[in-house]
């Protein structure tokens, strides 16, 4: 905070402040003069006593005794009220209020003392008049000295006590008298010129301290503050939810954490530049802060994540339905100059108590429910429950036992085949992992494919698997490709995809039999990343195909910029192939191949209707349960063998 000071320009001493209006620093006056108040009475009853014993045989026992003794005890009451005070513990109106009231005693005091004090310069000889002297220039010094950091009280002290003091003087004749009275004045001008310089100076410094104290607080709280959006940041998310959980251990009052992420942000990001995307969070970070409140903290976490905390959350569904706001209002569109966009938001929602008590598990848990939001309900906020804890101990155990596991001799491929239904022969099997652990059995490949990745094994496995896929190939006839799947890490990875081709150099398998499948999430990872790997693929001569096509991120833009060979257009849509809208969706989605020279292949066709669908759209290749389920290698060659021994008895 900057000081403010009221200057009066007919001051004395050339503006000295008389009124000081800053709240704060009238409490900071309030301290520094409890220090020296009580002082400033001890002097004041100490000389009195000393006066007043000298002049007890020669004046009245009411000027000696009882007006000296009056005096002293309100000095006495006045400073035991000073030593009591606690300044800390005052409001800063109370201290205006305070310092005003010490100004006006002051005066009254000043008055009241050298009043008594001419009053007994009527009695006794030069001796007496001159303690009477030594009084009032002590007297004088001592509220100049004590009353420091309250220039205004000093200064009328001075005048009222020297102005009595030199008119008595100089009306005496006496020129000892005024000798003594000039010295005193001079001895005194000086003195307050020297207060008027220190209380100068103790001004200076308390704008010294506000202004480091403010610049101290602004440094703070941009240390606190994300610069792109103004949210408060991860720090300070973090700090406060650190704060929550003490308020919170002792009474287990409830409280909810939140994790929000855009659902389209990179698609924007990368296809309209950065420049887009930071509009996109400049304008989440408003919508979002919109929402806070007393009791809500919001924070950019990092990226396109955010963070919310719901200081009170005793009813669960209040916390559910803030957060389903909060996505609704993410969902609007943001305009871009002529163009809109809208990012979507899913949100993770874990409770306090419940979901857990530590900073680091209450936030995995509302991670991880955002992680179920983003797989299965988009849009929406998932409040983490009991279920998802069993998910997570279930994961825990597929992890351990992973790390654990003899890998090679556990894991095995089994294949698809993918048929062309112009020449009705396999062209293609794709290689899908199996894992039967000792301690858990058959594991889905979803599940420790995703543990992989989480633990930071998934290169291992990928190529622990593509080298049994290739071993494999090589037992395949010379016509029939092979498709091995990546994960989204592997394509992230430069050493991971150096290994790909190496293994791929050391089978001895032409590679142009294989095919790399990547989903759309390898390449919404780092696109320009996945972008210089598959052109390093593809220069082996490897295929490469988009699989899953037409869920998550799908971009034409991803499609059109990217050297592909196939895309594999996702089962999902094959249950309603024979609708009028998952006909408009094959169809477009086969035309695009068409267009830009793909191979589109149906996955996931289990009926004859839905063959015959896909085959009246234009789809020349497909893959289902009605093709071939997965089956081991030695199976699959066997079934192959078969159909070319049963081919010439059916021509």
């Amino acid at each position: 905070m900057r000081m403010k000071f009221i200057y009066g320009r007919r001051e004395l001493l050339s503006g000295i402040v008389p009124s000081y209006t800053d709240p704060e620093a009238c409490i900071r006056q309030i301290g520094e003069l409890q220090k020296q108040i009580p002082s400033l009475y001890a002097l004041l009853s100490v000389n009195a006593c000393a006066l007043a014993f000298t002049h007890y045989p020669l004046a009245p026992a009411w000027l000696t005794v009882g007006l000296p003794g009056a005096m002293i005890g309100l000095c006495v009451v006045r400073a035991t009220h000073w030593w009591h005070l606690r300044p800390q513990s005052i409001s800063g109106e109370e201290a205006v209020k305070r310092l005003r009231g010490t100004s006006l005693l002051t005066v009254l005091f000043s008055a009241l003392f050298v009043g008594w004090a001419m009053k007994l310069t009527s009695y006794g000889g030069p001796f007496e008049q001159g303690h009477v002297a030594i009084f009032v220039a002590i007297t004088v010094i001592a509220c100049i000295f004590c009353l420091t950091h309250l220039p205004a009280a000093a200064l009328v002290v001075t005048i009222i006590v020297m102005g009595s003091f030199l008119i008595h003087c100089f009306t005496s004749g006496n020129s000892v008298f005024i000798a003594i009275a000039l010295n005193t004045a001079f001895v005194t001008v000086v003195m307050v010129r020297i207060l008027t310089n220190n209380f100068l100076a103790f001004l200076q410094l308390l704008e010294s301290k506000a202004e480091a104290q403010r610049l101290g607080e602004e440094n703070q709280r941009l240390a606190h503050t994300d610069s792109l959006t103004g949210l408060p940041n991860r720090r300070y998310f973090f700090q406060r939810l650190d704060a929550l959980i003490a308020a919170s251990a002792t009474g287990n009052a409830a409280f909810a954490l939140a994790i929000f992420d855009l659902d389209r942000f990179k698609p924007i990001n990368d296809t309209f530049g950065h420049t887009a995307g930071d509009r996109v969070l400049e304008e989440t970070g408003r919508r979002l802060s919109a929402f806070a409140a007393d009791g809500v903290t919001i924070a950019r976490l990092g990226g396109d994540e955010f963070g919310v905390l719901i200081h009170a959350a005793d009813r669960t569904a209040d916390a559910v339905e803030l957060c389903n706001r909060i996505c609704t209002a993410l969902h609007a569109p943001i305009s871009l100059g002529e163009t809109q966009v809208v990012p979507g938001c899913s949100g993770g929602l874990a409770l306090y108590p419940s979901a857990g008590r530590a900073a680091d598990a209450l936030f995995d848990r509302a991670d991880y429910a955002l992680y179920h939001s983003k797989e299965r309900k988009r849009g929406t906020t998932t409040l983490f429950s009991q279920e998802h804890e069993d998910a997570i101990r279930a994961e825990r155990a597929v992890e351990a036992a992973l790390q654990s596991a003899d890998l090679a001799a556990e894991m095995e491929m089994h294949y698809q085949p993918i048929l062309d239904t112009v020449t009705d022969r396999i062209t293609t099997v794709e290689a899908l992992a199996r894992w039967t652990s000792p301690k858990l059995g058959r594991v889905p490949p979803d599940r420790f494919i995703a543990v992989a990745e989480r633990c930071g094994m998934i290169h291992s496995v990928t190529l622990l698997l593509l080298r049994k896929a290739l071993a494999d190939a090589a037992r395949l006839p010379d016509d029939i490709g092979l498709s091995f799947n990546l994960s989204s890490h592997d394509l992230a990875s430069p050493e991971t995809v150096i290994a790909i081709l190496a293994a791929v150099r050391q089978s001895g398998l032409d590679p142009r039999r294989i095919t790399l499948e990547l989903t759309e999430t390898a390449l919404m990872r780092d696109f320009e990343g996945a972008q210089k790997a598959i052109t390093l693929l593809r220069a082996l001569g490897i295929k490469i195909a988009l699989d899953d096509f037409g869920t998550g991120y799908s971009s034409l833009n991803y499609v059109h910029r990217l050297p592909l060979d196939r895309i594999k257009i996702d089962r999902g849509f094959m249950a309603d192939v024979e609708s009028d809208l998952g006909r408009s969706v094959v169809i477009t989605i086969l035309d695009l191949c068409q267009n830009l020279g793909l191979d589109g292949i149906a996955e996931g066709i289990e009926t004859t209707e839905q063959l015959s669908a896909v085959r009246r759209h234009g789809c020349r290749y497909v893959q289902g349960y009605l093709i071939g389920v997965p089956m081991p290698m030695t199976d699959l060659l066997g079934g192959l063998r078969g159909a070319a021994q049963a081919e010439p008895v059916s021509a």
